[in-house]
């Protein structure tokens, strides 16, 4: 009889344990910004919306046909943007970050193409490639919310 009681005994143990490592909690990937997320994603937006008002300087520069300082002002003012861009995206929730992430290559692709159109003095692909650069400087600012 003793026996008997210790194998139940180990059992039970064996049960329990096998219960209490399996009905852990589950993972939950969030759905929607709580207010502390909102409020650290405003830290890295402020730098990013401080280049999109310095946008309307590489404009001027196109306008102006400026060529050595349109690329000075994209590879020099513009550099940083790229890091802080891909920073914030990485706060992002799963559902915006592969967005953000996209128009943020998509913005330094028509840098790169308005940097060319500078080497080769190519006025109106400059000024295309500068209102596309917008549109999704501007589409990636919408994703961040406020």
């Amino acid at each position: 009889m003793l026996r008997l009681r210790s194998i139940i005994s180990l059992v039970l143990v064996l049960v329990t344990t096998l219960l209490v490592s399996c009905s852990g909690p589950q993972a939950t990937i969030p759905t929607v910004y709580s207010p502390q997320k909102i409020e650290q994603l405003q830290v890295y937006i402020q730098p990013i919306a401080e280049f999109r008002q310095k946008m309307s300087v590489l404009q001027d520069l196109i306008a102006d046909k400026n060529w050595v300082d349109t690329r000075t002002y994209i590879h020099g003012p513009l550099g940083q943007l790229r890091q802080e861009m891909v920073g914030l995206s990485r706060n992002l929730l799963p559902k915006d970050q592969e967005k953000a992430k996209q128009l943020a290559k998509n913005l330094f692709v028509h840098f790169e193409r308005i940097d060319a159109a500078a080497k080769e003095k190519d006025a109106s692909l400059a000024a295309n490639q500068f209102q596309e650069a917008l549109k999704d400087f501007d589409a990636f600012l919408n994703i961040v919310p406020s």
